[in-house]
């Protein structure tokens, strides 16, 4: 899952009273922080309950459900980025909701791989690694665009590089990918985190809504990504 989407910075100036800078920075970072735990919770028990329930085994016998899945999943993210300025900020929020429970879905499969305690362990990892740059994204004074701007170059690399050993597997590209991945999302983090914390110094209050969904999106992304890498290094198998 390593497809990522752009911030709307052209987004249209909505109208409508406006708060302090500092309440509305607050009132959005709040937001972006709610509605990704939320939907990280919501795939957590959706992902949960489909494994108890065998679909995993049924997404095996039947393939093209997970490609279905992994195609919906690619639309509403592009249609999120594309037109959250024209949608309600509760419709945009609905989307999301409907991502992270259609992703549960496609990520029940990682408890058929590893033990519940390993990727139990990796969750927590994640949480530690993700929070602390997420701090220093929202915190730091340095302007990471260019740093942005090369991570987005790199993922690109890294989805290259992921076809090329899904058709020709080597175990050494595996795990420089997996590596390169975790270094990728860490660093994504941060700057996502200060994006969003730009574009609600820049935004009125009144679309605090639209910022804190998409925010919590990229986030999100952000968090399951580092959290599936991760797991390459500390998963320990069922078998």
């Amino acid at each position: 899952m390593e497809y990522k989407n752009n911030y709307p910075f052209d987004m249209p100036q909505y109208g409508g009273q406006d708060f302090s800078l500092t309440q509305r920075v607050n009132a959005v970072m709040k937001g972006v922080y709610l509605r990704m735990t939320f939907g990280l919770l919501l795939t957590a028990v959706i992902s949960l309950f489909a494994f108890s329930q065998g679909f995993v085994m049924f997404m095996a016998s039947h393939p093209f459900i997970y490609w279905g899945l992994f195609i919906a999943e690619i639309g509403i993210a592009i249609g999120m980025s594309a037109g959250i300025s024209k949608m309600k900020a509760s419709t945009a929020t609905m989307l999301f909701y409907l991502f992270a429970a259609i992703n549960g879905l496609a990520l029940s499969m990682i408890f058929a791989i590893y033990t519940m305690a390993s990727i139990a362990q990796t969750f927590f990892i994640t949480a530690g690694t993700f929070g602390a740059m997420s701090i220093f994204g929202y915190t730091t004074k340095q302007d990471l665009s260019k740093i942005g701007s090369f991570l987005y170059m790199a993922l690109i690399g890294l989805i290259i590089a992921t076809v090329v050993n899904l058709f020709w597997p080597n175990g050494t590209l595996g795990w420089i990918i997996s590596f390169a991945g975790v270094i990728i999302f860490i660093g994504l983090t941060a700057w996502d985190t200060q994006q969003v914390k730009r574009m609600a110094e820049a935004m009125p209050a009144s679309a605090a809504g639209h910022i804190a969904t998409l925010g919590a999106l990229n986030l999100y992304l952000d968090f399951i990504n580092l959290f599936l890498y991760l797991l390459r290094f500390f998963g320990s198998s069922r078998d």
